[in-house]
């Protein structure tokens, strides 16, 4: 069981791109989930995992199944109703945990329900480590680390296209919240405002965007202090997402990744200094994986800062966490900093 990573929701689509990718770097796999006919059939590709049916509201069956692993991996959506119940599992066990949480409500409530306790274990908790919410978190870190107040940090999200996942929808429907942004350094209601267009360079171009917060809003400001932070969504994406005919995504290659392109900009003020950050790829739903690999890794080879409930931006060093990715899944491009006119 050395080095096992218990993997709940595993055949859901991000989580079998995080298991390829576990699997191709050695690690030993318990594949988990409520579906155990599923789990039969995903394990004909990985015979060496071994796999453990699990529901969540049968606390037995999880502990039963994460028993012995260093680390929990949650793909399981909506996190609204599986964080809670697979984060008390792993205190009972004093075993890490990481989701892929892009709802706000569900990262806030981890954060506020479960910070004391995690910290007690001395297990680290960390929601949020996925395209969105995470990946964000990373890269305004990386390009304020020299700045203890920041003025704004601004997200934007350009998707060629948004083929959602059954889980993308479940959330969607599940999720009914207040959307919250940070201003005047706390956490306020979004207030409605008209698109704006951002040019977000070859290949997405000239999109319209609107302001659509999501989980990084509340993961960058658990630790940075900003005045004001915001997140703004390609409007052509969000109208795929709508669009209630919009077919899941293809597998185009070798890694089964869509052809999917995005382009995810991180712009911070401070003063009358303007510093902008680009993070660019193909497929949202497999780039999560190199982002849950290497905090896997990070955590097994004791690069924790701090235990309790955390961010991948807080718990890491950002920069060389983002340096150390293949090219091939993101690449990182930082603008050198302007004056603001």
């Amino acid at each position: 069981m050395e080095n096992s990573i218990a993997i709940y929701g595993a055949y859901g689509h991000t989580g079998k791109f995080i298991t390829a990718e576990l699997q191709r770097q050695g690690y030993k796999l318990i594949l988990s989930g409520r579906d155990y006919e599923k789990l039969l059939y995903l394990q004909q590709q990985y015979p060496d995992s071994a796999i453990k049916a699990a529901d969540i509201s049968d606390s037995k069956s999880l502990d039963e199944a994460f028993f012995g692993t260093k680390v929990i991996i949650n793909c399981a959506g909506p996190f609204l109703d599986t964080a809670e119940p697979v984060i008390q599992s792993a205190l009972r066990l004093g075993i890490h945990y990481i989701d892929l949480s892009a709802e706000q409500k569900a990262v806030l409530d981890v954060f506020e329900k479960f910070s004391e306790k995690a910290k007690s274990n001395k297990i680290s908790v960390i929601p949020a480590v996925a395209f969105y919410g995470g990946l964000a978190d990373l890269l305004s870190t990386a390009i304020t680390k020299d700045w203890d107040t920041i003025d704004e940090i601004n997200v934007y999200i350009g998707l060629d296209s948004w083929h959602p996942t059954k889980g993308t929808r479940l959330t969607g429907d599940r999720n009914h919240y207040t959307r919250l942004t940070v201003k005047d350094s706390r956490l306020q209601e979004l207030q409605p405002s008209t698109p704006i267009q951002w040019d977000f360079k070859n290949p997405i171009g000239i999109k319209d965007v609107v302001a659509l917060p999501l989980s990084e809003i509340i993961t960058i400001s658990r630790h940075l202090k900003v005045n004001s932070i915001n997140t703004f969504l390609s409007q052509n994406s969000l109208d795929d997402l709508r669009n209630a005919e919009t077919p899941e995504p293809k597998p185009t290659d070798e890694k089964n990744r869509s052809s999917q392109l995005f382009c995810l900009e991180v712009v911070a003020t401070k003063d009358n200094t303007k510093r902008t950050i680009l993070a660019q790829g193909q497929d949202i739903y497999a780039v999560t994986a190199p982002l849950v690999v290497e905090t896997v890794n990070r955590m097994l080879s004791g690069k924790l800062k701090k235990t309790g409930v955390t961010t991948i931006g807080e718990v890491f060093d950002a920069s060389d966490f983002l340096q150390s990715l293949n090219e091939d899944d993101i690449t990182i491009s930082v603008i050198e900093e302007s004056k603001l006119k």
